[in-house]
């Protein structure tokens, strides 16, 4: 037999995850995971399960709550889990391009030659330049940016 093929306790296949025990214990009790059976009251898990938890591991790790992913997960409708996988998606696309900002704000000010990073007009350009910026004229103002900046590291 093939040890993707055998079963599992549920120690061994928190382990997979480094994950405690209590954890898997915590998502059957909201329905996340059912045990393929119970020898001598113990749970026992099979293969498919390692899938069922890596999709909830990553899912959380993207920001998705444990309600989202057992709609995901206990959905009988294509449809319906496509739905909630698609707003989720579009949530994490937004989060990636803030990520972008942060990351490209976070660089400049590690090569930026002001002694003040935040009085640099491209640094101020770069904050302007994200979307509360975008949405909010005001924000640009009270940095003092200018279409007409030199855009100059001082």
């Amino acid at each position: 037999m093939r040890s993707s093929d055998r079963e599992m306790s549920i120690g061994e296949l928190a382990a997979r995850f480094d994950l405690a025990p209590h954890v898997l214990r915590h998502w059957e009790a909201m329905g996340l995971l059912v045990p393929t059976t119970r020898r001598n009251g113990r749970r026992r898990y099979d293969a498919g399960h390692i899938a069922r938890v890596a999709m909830i591991v990553r899912g959380k790790a993207a920001g998705m709550s444990l309600e989202q992913l057992a709609e995901v997960l206990r959905s009988t409708s294509r449809d319906q889990r496509h739905e909630v996988l698609r707003r989720h998606h579009a949530e994490l696309e937004l989060r990636l391009r803030q990520l972008e900002t942060s990351k490209s704000m976070i660089e400049h000010a590690m090569s930026c030659d002001a002694e003040d990073f935040t009085q640099c007009p491209a640094f101020r350009r770069l904050v302007a330049e994200t979307a509360d910026a975008r949405h909010d004229p005001a924000c640009a103002d009270t940095l003092g940016t200018s279409s007409t900046g030199s855009g100059r590291r001082r």
